[in-house]
C-alpha cells in the first residue's frame, strides 16, 4: 500500500511547481501576469487591523455608507418595520434578506458610466428568527410565503448625487425575483422526465429561485444568479431517499425552513422531481422587469457558487463554476454559439482534473466521453446536466475542498478559485491530501489559480498552482501556518478581480468557529486585497459581529466599490432568538434599531480616487 505523502512533501512539491510555472511561463512571455505587472505595489492603502467590534471598519481616507438594507423599499414600496411586522405583500416590494453576490450595470444600457446604474443583488437565505416578530415559535402558511418572498434577487436603480449614492425611488427598473416567481427552462434537461412534476407535466416552467449565492454576468448585459444550498428547503421523510436525492444531500431533516409544511412541492417524497428543478444558473435581464427569468440547464445542476465569465478569441463564452461542498468539483461550460442570448442554451460541460505535475485537464461530461454512457446511467446529455456530480465522479475529476467563488483576471485571463475549507479531508474513509488540496484537516482553506493553454478559455488543458495557502503563521502545527504574505485570514469565499487586476478576497468564517480555536485572534470576517504578482495580502475592511463579507462589485471608473454585509448578528445556530434579536449585533442602526439587517454598503475614497490605489 503506498505511503500517504506528508504535508512537508506536498508543500515542497508545490513550491517547486510555483517556481517552475512562474519562471518557465515568464521565459515564454507567459508569466502569471507578464506585462500586466505593476512598477510598484497596487495596494495603496494602509491595512486595517483585525477587529471584533460591531462595526464596519475601512482604511483611513475611505468612507463607507449603507445604501440598501433588508426591508428597504425597492421602489415606492413600504418602509421597513423594526419589529419585523411587515407583511408578505410588503416583503415582495422590499429588499430580501442576506445580501450576497451582486453586479453593477451602468445606465443607459450598454454604456460605461459610473454615476448611474442598476444593482442586481442576491438574497441567499433567511433567518426566520429575525424575519418574523416571534420567529418560528408559531408556524403558518403566511410565514412560509414571507420567507419565500425574502429570498431571490433585487434589481434597484442607484445614482450618485453630490458625492453620495442613493436608491432611485420610484424606478421603472425596480424588481424582485423570489422563490415563487415563474421562470422558464432551456437546454438539454428542459422537458426531460426528471424535470416533470404534477404541477408542471411539461417540465418547462419552474416556480422560483432560492439560495442565491454568487453570480455572474454576460457580455450581452444580463445577470446570472446561482442557486447553491437548495437541498436545505426539501424534506424526504419516506424512509427511502432515492440515490439521486442522497447525492445532492436531501434527507429527512432538511435545513429547518419548514416550507414543506405549507408548500407541498418541497416535500421531496411526494414530489421527487421538484429538487431537480433547483441548483441551476438563472439568467435575469436587469433592464426589462417584464422579461421572465430563465434557468439554463446546459450549465449543470449543483450547489452553484457562481459563473465566472471568460470570452474566447472566437467570441464564444466560457463560465467557470464551483460546487460548494466537501470533495466536489470545479466545472467549466463552453458555449456552442458566439456570445449572445442563445449562448447559454447549448455547449459543452467539463469538470476539472488537477494533475500532480501542475497541469490539468478539462474532462468533458458528455455521452460517449470519459466513461459516460447509457450503461453508466447517462444515455443523453440531459441526465448529465441534472446529475453532474455523478458524471464528474465517473469521469475522474479532482475532489476539491469546497470550491467557492471563481474570479477571472480581466487582463490576463487567469482564473482564481477560493477553496474555503475541508476539515474532513484525511479522515477515515475520506480522500487524503493531493497536490491541489495539500492539507488534511484543512481548517483554513486556500486559493488555487489556473491559466488555460494558449490563453484560450475553450482549451481542454491548463496549468495550475496554489496561489495562497491560508493559515495562522503562529500555529505550533506547520500544516496550519500557511504561506500568507501579509495579513492573516482563513475561510476564503468571495473573490473579485477589479479593473486594475487586484484580487479582492472576502471571508466567511462560520459563526461556529469565529474567535475560537484555530480562528482565535483573527477577528470578524474581512475583505482583503492581494497583488497577484507578489502575493502580498493587505486587509481592507472588517465587518460587524456575526457577519459574512460578500458580493463585491464596482463602477467602471474604479472609484466606487459596493460590498454586501450578510447576516450581521448571526448566531452559531444560524437562527436568531426573536426575544433577543440584537444579542450578537445591532448593525447597521445600532442601539436605536430593532434588529440587525444585511445591507449593501457603498465605499469611496474621500478624495474621489480609485479604490485600493
Amino acid at each position: 500500500m503506498p505511503t500517504m505523502p506528508t504535508f512537508a512533501d506536498v508543500l515542497r512539491a508545490r513550491l517547486s511547481r510555483r517556481s517552475f510555472l512562474t519562471s518557465g511561463l515568464a521565459a515564454a512571455g507567459l508569466g502569471w501576469l507578464g506585462p500586466a505587472a505593476w512598477a510598484s505595489s497596487p495596494l495603496g492603502f494602509a491595512g486595517v487591523p483585525a477587529s471584533t467590534a460591531d462595526a464596519l471598519v475601512v482604511p483611513g481616507g475611505y468612507v463607507a455608507e449603507v445604501l440598501y438594507a433588508w426591508g428597504d423599499p425597492i421602489s415606492d414600496g413600504p418602509a421597513f418595520k423594526p419589529d419585523a411586522s411587515n407583511t408578505v405583500d410588503d416583503q415582495l416590494r422590499q429588499a430580501g434578506m442576506h445580501h450576497d453576490g451582486m453586479r453593477f450595470f451602468p445606465l443607459p444600457a450598454g454604456q460605461t458610466g459610473s454615476t448611474h446604474g442598476l444593482l442586481a443583488v442576491n438574497h441567499e437565505y433567511t433567518d426566520d428568527g429575525l424575519l418574523h416578530p416571534d420567529g418560528m415559535l408559531t408556524w403558518t402558511a403566511e410565514k412560509v410565503r414571507k420567507s419565500q418572498a425574502a429570498h431571490g434577487v433585487s434589481v434597484i436603480e442607484v445614482q450618485m448625487d453630490r458625492d453620495r449614492w442613493r436608491v432611485i425611488r420610484p424606478s421603472r427598473y425596480a424588481r424582485r425575483v423570489t422563490a415563487a416567481t415563474p421562470m422558464g427552462l432551456t437546454g438539454p434537461a428542459a422537458g426531460h422526465p426528471w424535470m416533470q412534476t404534477a404541477a408542471d407535466p411539461a417540465g418547462r416552467t419552474v416556480l422560483g429561485t432560492m439560495s442565491n449565492c454568487a453570480m455572474g454576468y454576460t457580455p450581452w448585459g444580463t445577470y446570472l444568479t446561482c442557486e447553491e444550498n437548495f437541498q436545505f428547503y426539501f424534506v424526504n421523510e419516506s424512509g427511502s431517499v432515492p440515490a439521486l436525492q442522497q447525492r445532492y444531500d436531501i434527507n429527512e431533516r432538511g435545513g429547518g425552513y419548514r416550507w414543506h409544511e405549507f408548500d407541498e412541492r418541497f416535500d421531496a417524497a411526494r414530489h421527487p422531481n421538484e429538487p431537480n428543478r433547483f441548483g441551476w444558473v438563472v439568467e435575469i435581464d436587469p433592464f426589462d422587469p417584464s422579461r421572465p427569468p430563465v434557468k439554463h440547464t446546459a450549465l449543470g445542476r449543483f450547489k452553484h457558487e457562481g459563473a465566472a465569465l471568460a470570452v474566447a478569441p472566437d467570441q464564444r463564452v466560457a463560465f467557470y463554476m464551483g460546487d460548494d461542498a466537501r470533495f466536489e468539483y470545479v466545472y467549466k461550460f463552453v458555449s456552442r454559439d458566439p456570445a449572445g442570448p442563445s449562448a447559454l442554451e447549448h455547449g459543452r460541460l467539463y469538470a476539472a482534473r488537477f494533475d500532480a505535475d501542475g497541469t490539468g485537464v478539462w474532462l468533458e461530461l458528455a455521452p460517449g466521453q470519459n466513461g459516460l454512457d447509457a450503461g453508466a446511467g447517462f444515455p443523453s446529455q440531459a441526465e448529465i446536466c441534472v446529475a453532474p456530480r455523478l458524471a464528474g465522479e465517473i469521469a475522474g475529476a479532482t475532489r476539491m475542498d469546497r470550491p467557492e467563488w471563481i474570479a477571472v483576471h480581466p487582463l490576463t485571463g487567469e482564473a482564481y478559485c477560493a477553496l474555503s475549507f475541508n476539515e474532513t479531508r484525511g479522515q477515515a474513509g475520506r480522500p487524503g491530501p493531493d497536490p491541489a488540496n495539500p492539507r488534511a484537516d484543512n481548517v483554513y482553506g486556500h486559493i488555487i489559480r489556473w491559466r488555460e493553454r494558449g490563453g484560450d478559455p475553450t482549451a481542454t488543458r491548463f496549468e495550475w498552482d496554489v496561489f495562497i495557502l491560508c493559515g495562522d503563521p503562529t500555529s505550533a502545527d506547520p500544516a496550519r501556518r500557511g504561506d500568507i504574505k501579509g495579513d492573516v485570514f482563513g475561510s476564503p469565499d468571495g473573490l473579485w478581480v477589479d479593473g486594475r487586476g487586484v484580487l479582492w478576497i472576502q471571508t466567511d468564517v462560520s459563526t461556529r468557529l469565529l474567535h475560537k480555536g484555530d480562528y482565535a485572534g483573527m477577528g470578524n470576517n474581512q475583505m482583503l486585497a492581494a497583488d497577484p504578482v507578489t502575493r502580498e495580502v493587505r486587509r481592507f475592511l472588517t465587518g460587524p459581529r456575526g457577519c459574512e463579507i460578500t458580493g463585491a462589485t464596482g463602477t467602471p471608473d474604479g472609484r466606487t466599490l459596493f460590498v454586501n454585509i450578510q447576516h450581521p448578528g448571526e448566531t452559531p445556530s444560524e437562527r436568531s432568538n426573536p426575544a433577543t434579536p440584537k444579542g450578537v449585533s445591532a448593525w447597521p442602526e445600532g442601539p436605536a434599531g430593532g434588529r440587525p439587517r444585511s445591507a449593501t454598503v457603498v465605499i469611496r475614497r474621500a478624495d474621489g480616487g480609485v479604490i485600493g490605489a
